[in-house]
């Protein structure tokens, strides 16, 4: 699997990945409707990861007033990932990578998460109307969050 380095300024990468119901969710639908926070993370129910989607849901309104929809992708199976929705009543959709096709396509795969290939790396991209990155941010550390100002001020930017 190749993985890909994804830079501010290019299309973002079009997947298609399961929903927490096993539907398919495809990017390329909902570009255009609104500016996409995709939040990547390693794993639903561990502390940090558990923290980052909890930010997210108790911060929604700003998202919405920003014109942005947020997406969180990790690499649990769908089945986890409704469990850890149900579990921490996310709103957010969480989308399952089960496969590491985003993961690589986005550049964000890592190879050694306590031992575990082939885990996301902790990563937030802003993704324009018009399916462009304006935003790139990915984590070595998984104990920390991403800029959630940074983000924040890139969709005030572009609204």
């Amino acid at each position: 699997m190749t993985t890909l380095e994804v830079i501010t300024g290019q299309q973002a990468p079009l997947f298609t990945l399961q929903d927490t119901e096993g539907k398919p969710f495809s990017l390329k639908n909902h570009i255009g409707d609104k500016n996409i926070v995709v939040l990547f993370f390693p794993l639903a129910f561990s502390g940090v990861c558990t923290e980052e989607m909890c930010n997210v849901r108790d911060n929604m309104a700003q998202y919405d007033q920003l014109d942005a929809k947020v997406i969180g992708i990790s690499v649990d199976s769908f089945f986890t990932l409704a469990e850890f929705k149900k579990a921490q009543n996310l709103s957010l959709p969480l989308l399952s990578d089960f496969n590491k096709e985003a993961c690589a396509a986005y550049g964000v795969l890592n190879y050694d998460f306590f031992g575990m290939n082939g885990v996301a790396k902790r990563a937030a991209f802003v993704i324009d109307k018009s399916g462009v990155i304006q935003y790139t941010e990915i984590l070595d550390d998984a104990g920390n969050q991403p800029d959630f100002a940074a983000i924040q001020s890139t969709l005030e930017e572009l609204r």
